[in-house]
């Protein structure tokens, strides 16, 4: 007898487990998209690949933003075939170069009546070894220097077309980190460093939206949960041999965690809340550092000298 409640109690316990860790939270919304434009950061693979084909199912035009044009093109073509949609392509640009970013934002503005969804997608993570084309840590070059420069250039495109979206993927992780503003640029480690962009991801989608405020172009930031994603190349030696074990138990599939981006993205109900962080396609409390206002005008200050963006505005 014993045995047999142990056994339903566990067969209880996994079966919750399995439900709100790996399904659920899935975005109900069938909103329309067709003569909407999207662009999406790292769309090749992964989260980014799965919110493509999600909104392309849906019927918008999307860009995919890549550093690898192969990969991108592979996955244009995956998702063109699944979605019997035409509109999907790709454009190379490389997070960390500000040069291939000015690029690929200047070709957008050029080509693209309009830009109606921005979704800054792409994230790596990286032990300090590694620099951008322009000096900065990696990790933060990428994760939220290459994104900030990106999404300031897109914004006046976006607003053209307004009611448009502007949606950053970050982590739960930026709950464990504060921003080193004497040196953002400082790497700590694989976690400090990862948890510290995505820190600067809210704090940035925070003070852009205050920057917004009365304009009907909203931002949100998300933790798209703990996913199986090819970021998993950049783990430490023993997390990768812990690997199959963390998949097994902690991990949701691509599109699973692709679930909130798309809810941020299509969601009728949400332009209101423009600032606001989601997880599991709900509004979560943000934490009080990331919400601060101080720290969203000193960090936006401070990547606007980095990118050079002051330069470029005063031009």
């Amino acid at each position: 007898m014993f045995s047999l409640t142990v056994c339903l109690f566990f067969s209880f316990f996994l079966g919750v487990y399995y439900y709100f860790v790996k399904v659920a939270d899935r975005c109900t919304c069938q909103t329309n998209l067709s003569g909407k434009t999207v662009i999406i950061t790292g769309a090749n693979t992964g989260i980014g690949k799965e919110t493509a084909f999600e909104l392309a199912k849906r019927g918008a035009k999307v860009i995919l933003a890549c550093r690898n044009k192969e990969k991108a093109e592979s996955a244009a073509n995956d998702i063109r075939v699944a979605t019997d949609n035409p509109n999907v392509t790709c454009c190379v640009m490389d997070l960390a170069s500000f040069k291939s970013v000015r690029m690929f934002a200047e070709r957008m503005l050029k080509q693209e009546d309009r830009i109606d969804i921005l979704v800054n997608n792409a994230g790596v993570v990286d032990d300090g070894s590694k620099q951008t084309e322009d000096g900065h840590d990696l990790v933060f070059g990428v994760n939220h220097l290459g994104h900030f420069l990106l999404t300031n250039l897109l914004v006046p495109k976006l607003k053209e077309s307004s009611p448009s979206r502007i949606i950053n993927v970050s982590s739960d992780a930026y709950q464990m980190a504060q921003l080193n503003f004497d040196n953002l640029n400082e790497n700590k480690g694989r976690i400090a460093s990862y948890s510290q962009s995505k820190l600067a991801n809210v704090v940035f989608t925070k003070e852009l939206s205050r920057r917004l405020k009365n304009t009907e172009l909203a931002v949100f930031s998300l933790h798209p949960g703990s996913i199986d994603t090819e970021i998993k190349r950049n783990w430490s030696p023993f997390l990768k041999v812990l690997a199959p074990i963390i998949k097994f138990w902690m991990l949701k599939s691509a599109n699973d965690g692709a679930q909130t981006s798309v809810h941020c993205a299509i969601a009728d109900d949400i332009s209101h809340l423009s600032g606001a962080y989601f997880k599991g396609c709900k509004v979560q409390k943000m934490a009080t550092h990331a919400a601060d206002e101080t720290n969203g005008r000193r960090l936006w200050e401070i990547s606007e000298e980095m990118t050079g963006l002051k330069e470029t505005e005063k031009n």
